[in-house]
C-alpha cells in the first residue's frame, strides 16, 4: 500500500507538557496536534498505548488491547464531578522535563479509584449506559484484562504462574470465585479502560478533524505478565508450569557482545495457525480501531526470529527459527482487508524479510542515523531509498541527532560532512531536510530534532533497564521558527500529505 507523500512528527503522549507530571490525552494533547497542523503536519506518530511494563517500557504493557491509564486526562474526570479541586491540587514530580514515574504512577493511580469510587455512587444514568455499552463492546478481551489486574494487584504482581493453582492454571470455580471477591477492583479497571478509551477516541477525531493522521505502533512480543499469556497460555511457549521454555530476543551485534535478551515469551505459532490466526485478527482489527496506520515492531520477526532458551541470562546461545510468514498476513488481509502497515524493518534483515514485506506491500523503515558508517551502497543513504519507506532522522531507540553526531564516529562525521556538503554547525536540520527530499513517501521527525536538543532528550536506550521513556518538552522550547521551517520544507519538497486509503 502507497502512503502517500506526507511528513510527521514522533511524540509519546507521556512526553507532552500538563501540570500531572507526565503528558496526557488532555488540552495539551490538543494544543499539540493544532501545532502540527500549523507546521502544516499530517502525521502523528505514537508509541504503544498499552500499559507500561518492566522499566516504564511501552513495549512491555499488560494487554494487547487494553490503553494505557496513566494517560487519562484527570482533568476531564473532575469536569463530570468524579474528581474535585482538592485532588488535582498536588503536583507529582517535580521536573517539568521529566517524567519521575515512581512519583506519577501511585499519584495518578490514586485520583483513578477516586473517580471511579465516585462514579459508582453518583455517575449519571447516560454514563453508566455508555460504560455498560463499551464493556460489552470490549468484552472480549475486557473481562480477562480486567480479572488479571485485579488479581496481580491483589498477589503483589508476582508472575501469574506462582498464583494459587487454581487461578494461574484458569480453573472455573477459582476463576468465578475471584470474580466475586474482587468485583469492586475489576469495576475499577473497567472503568478506567473506559476512560481512556473515550477521551483517546476524541483526541483521534480532533486530530482527524484537522487532517493529522495518527500512526500507532504494535510491539511484536508481549510481557509475560500480562493478561493475554495468562488467558490464552496455549497460544505461547510455555511448560506445564505456565513458565516459558523459550523467550525472545536478538542475537549480538556490533552494539552489543551479547546481543539483547528481552524476555517476552514466544508465541506457538502452530497453534495460531490451527486457529486461523485468530487472535491476531482480533489485535490488528483492534489497533486500528485506535490509530490510522500501524507501525509493527521488529517485524523481520515474522520471518524469522531469535529463541533463546529461558535459562539462558543472555542472548549469545540462541538461534534463528522460522516464523509465520505469508501464512499470517494473508489471514489478517482476508479477514481485514488491505491495511495501512509500516514494517519495522531494522537490524538483521535477510531476503527472506525484504520478500515478505514488498508481497503484502508494507513500506519499511530508513533511519539516517545508521546511514554514514559504510559507502555510497548503504540502503539509509537519500539516494537510496524507495518510495515504499519511511524515513526518519531517528527513531524512539536512537539518541537524539545532535546525540548521535556528537558520538558519530569519524568515519560518519567526514562522510556525512562530504555528503551533505556542510560543517556539521546543524545536523539536527540538515538530516530533516534531508528527509523532506528523500524520494520515500512519508518523512517522521522525532521533536527532540525538530527543537535540536541533545542526550538529555533520548527517549529509550536499548538495554538499559531504567531511566528510560522519561523525557518531556516545555511549550517555552518551541519557538515560531520551528513550525514554520517545517510548513516551509513541506511546501518546498511537495509533503503535503493526504489521507491513507486503502
Amino acid at each position: 500500500m502507497r502512503l502517500p507523500r506526507a511528513s510527521g512528527v514522533l511524540l509519546h503522549p507521556t512526553s507532552l507538557p500538563g501540570p500531572h507530571g507526565s503528558g496526557d490525552l488532555g488540552a495539551e494533547a490538543r494544543h499539540f496536534v493544532d501545532w502540527l497542523t500549523a507546521a502544516r503536519q499530517t502525521l502523528w506518530q505514537v508509541l504503544p498505548l498499552g500499559g507500561i511494563g518492566a522499566g516504564n517500557s511501552p513495549y512491555m504493557g499488560s494487554s494487547a488491547f487494553a490503553g494505557n491509564v496513566l494517560l487519562i486526562d484527570l482533568a476531564e474526570l473532575a469536569s463530570h464531578g468524579w474528581l474535585d479541586a482538592s485532588d488535582l491540587a498536588s503536583r507529582p514530580g517535580h521536573d517539568p522535563r521529566r517524567v519521575d514515574f515512581a512519583a506519577v504512577m501511585p499519584w495518578r493511580m490514586e485520583r483513578l479509584a477516586r473517580a471511579a469510587e465516585r462514579f459508582r455512587h453518583h455517575g449519571s444514568a447516560e454514563h453508566r449506559r455508555a460504560l455498560d455499552d463499551f464493556c460489552t463492546e470490549h468484552r472480549d478481551w475486557l473481562d480477562d484484562y480486567a480479572l488479571f489486574m485485579a488479581l496481580a494487584d491483589s498477589f503483589g504482581w508476582r508472575a501469574w504462574c506462582d498464583w494459587p493453582r487454581g487461578l494461574g492454571r484458569r480453573e472455573t470455580a477459582a476463576l468465578e470465585a475471584a470474580r466475586v471477591e474482587h468485583g469492586e477492583r475489576i469495576a475499577f479497571w473497567k472503568f478506567a479502560q473506559w476512560c481512556f478509551f473515550r477521551q483517546w477516541a476524541a483526541l483521534k477525531k480532533y486530530a482527524n478533524d484537522r487532517s493529522v493522521q495518527i500512526i500507532g505502533d504494535a510491539p511484536i512480543f508481549l510481557a509475560y505478565q500480562s493478561a493475554d499469556v495468562w488467558a490464552r497460555q496455549g497460544l505461547f511457549e510455555l511448560d506445564g508450569a505456565g513458565r516459558p521454555t523459550i523467550v525472545a530476543g536478538v542475537p549480538p551485534d556490533r552494539f552489543s557482545a551479547t546481543g539483547q535478551r528481552w524476555g517476552n515469551p514466544l508465541y506457538r505459532w502452530s497453534e495460531h495457525a490451527h486457529g486461523g490466526y485468530a487472535w491476531w485478527v482480533q489485535r490488528i482489527r483492534r489497533t486500528f480501531e485506535l490509530v490510522d496506520l500501524v507501525r509493527i515492531d521488529h517485524f523481520r520477526g515474522f520471518a524469522g526470529y531469535w529463541e533463546i532458551p529461558a535459562g539462558e541470562p543472555t542472548a549469545v546461545h540462541g538461534r534463528w527459527v522460522p516464523g509465520p510468514g505469508a501464512a499470517l498476513f494473508k489471514a489478517i488481509t482476508k479477514a481485514l482487508g488491505p491495511m495501512p502497515i509500516i514494517a519495522e524493518d531494522l537490524g538483521v534483515i535477510t531476503p527472506d524479510v525484504e520478500a515478505l514485506r514488498k508481497k503484502f506491500a508494507f513500506p519499511g523503515m530508513r533511519i539516517l542515523h545508521f546511514a554514514f558508517g559504510g559507502d555510497a551502497r548503504d540502503r539509509y543513504l537519500p539516494h537510496n531509498h524507495e518510495p515504499d519507506s519511511v524515513v526518519y532522522t531517528g527513531s524512539h531507540d536512537n539518541d537524539t541527532t545532535l546525540g548521535w553526531w556528537e558520538s558519530a564516529s569519524a568515519h560518519e562525521r567526514d562522510y556525512a560532512r562530504q555528503y551533505f556538503a556542510t560543517d556539521g554547525h546543524d545536523m539536527p536540520w540538515t538530516l530533516i531536510r534531508a528527509a523532506m527530499a528523500s524520494v520515500a513517501d512519508t518523512a517522521i521527525h522525532p521533536l527532540q530534532d525538530v527543537l535540536g536538543l541533545g542526550s538529555e532528550a533520548r527517549m529509550n536506550l536499548p538495554g538499559k533497564n531504567d531511566g528510560c521513556w522519561e523525557w518531556r518538552f516545555e511549550w517555552s522550547q518551541v519557538q515560531p521558527w520551528h513550525g514554520q521551517r517545517l510548513a516551509d520544507m513541506c511546501r518546498l519538497y511537495g509533503r503535503d500529505g493526504g489521507p491513507v486509503t486503502a
